[in-house]
């Protein structure tokens, strides 16, 4: 089955250390959350496509032939008229990000400008809360939603909070929970997991989100690794010890890794899942997740299927 994924596609101007003069270096990466995701699914053996736009310039065309390299479907993605979104990633000395974004061409995609037959025709849709923080992409990304809905299409969501892009918490703890009631698999930080259920208590906070319906929860704990809950069953799968060299892209790798082996079950997504399988996949997904840990950037950085087979 198809995995679609709808929302940003930027440059990640992401730091790789200073020189001589001592001044910040940056290199331009292909990023954003759900193109990562999809290109993260790709490398790991399934169907994939990207709904979202780009701007009419240099780095937008750069972004197409990424995802195009990578076997993405471009089928969904549009070229508007601002300039290609751009953040800019800084990492501590501990390998630690902080984000700033310019904003352009990914907020302007219209619901209009969606494929539908390309939602109607997945396995599953999957977006995050960046493209929920400004219209049109917001009206743009629960149209599809909706629409994946209507077709029984599995929904998987990664609120993936940043906080520079909303005008208050209060606004993306609002944003961030409206699609909840729509959602199949959902994946959380431990600090996503607080905004959006009140509760720091993986426990808890899983049995909040499985109330509004959601099949699956996943929060990730870092080099801990995953806490899980499917249905009544909860449970730890411990991370994979690596040397880290910049965390970015690690969870939508983490998360391409899921969906991928999800995408490959002949009876759907979610259907007769047992938690016996579901470690088994996370177990795979902790694997992935650390290879792109120990290297930089997010794209650049993510393993094939051939690397984690040797």
């Amino acid at each position: 089955m198809r995995i679609v994924t709808i929302g940003e596609i930027l440059i990640d101007l992401t730091q790789t250390g200073y020189n001589q003069q001592n001044i910040p270096m940056y290199a331009a990466n292909p990023g954003g959350a759900p193109a990562n995701v999809a290109v993260a699914a790709s490398r790991l053996g399934a169907d994939t496509a990207f709904v979202g736009m780009v701007g009419s310039d240099g780095f937008g065309t750069y972004l197409a032939q990424v995802l195009k390299e990578n076997n993405v479907s471009t089928q969904g993605l549009r070229v508007g008229q601002g300039a290609t979104t751009l953040a800019v990633v800084s990492v501590s000395a501990q390998g630690e990000r902080s984000f700033q974004f310019m904003r352009g061409a990914d907020a302007n995609l219209t619901a209009d400008q969606v494929d539908r037959d390309l939602i109607a025709g997945a396995g599953i849709v999957h977006f995050g809360s960046v493209s929920l923080t400004a219209d049109p992409a917001r009206t743009a990304t629960l149209h599809a939603v909706e629409l994946a809905k209507q077709q029984g299409v599995t929904v998987s969501y990664d609120p993936n909070y940043r906080a520079a892009l909303w005008e208050s918490q209060d606004q993306a703890v609002e944003w961030m929970r409206r699609p909840l009631s729509s959602v199949d698999i959902l994946k959380l930080s431990d600090e996503e997991m607080e905004l959006l259920s009140g509760s720091n208590d993986p426990e808890t906070c899983s049995q909040v989100m499985a109330d509004k319906g959601i099949s699956l929860v996943l929060i990730t704990l870092g080099s801990e690794g995953v806490f899980y809950r499917l249905g009544e069953h909860t449970g730890v799968v411990p991370g994979v010890p690596t040397k880290v060299a910049d965390t970015n892209g690690a969870g939508d790798t983490f998360f391409g890794a899921v969906l991928s082996r999800l995408s490959r079950r002949t009876q759907g997504a979610l259907e007769g899942l047992t938690k016996e399988e579901l470690e088994e996949i996370l177990t795979f997904a902790n694997r992935a997740a650390s290879v792109t840990c120990s290297r930089s950037g997010a794209i650049p950085a993510m393993p094939t299927l051939e690397e984690l087979a040797q």
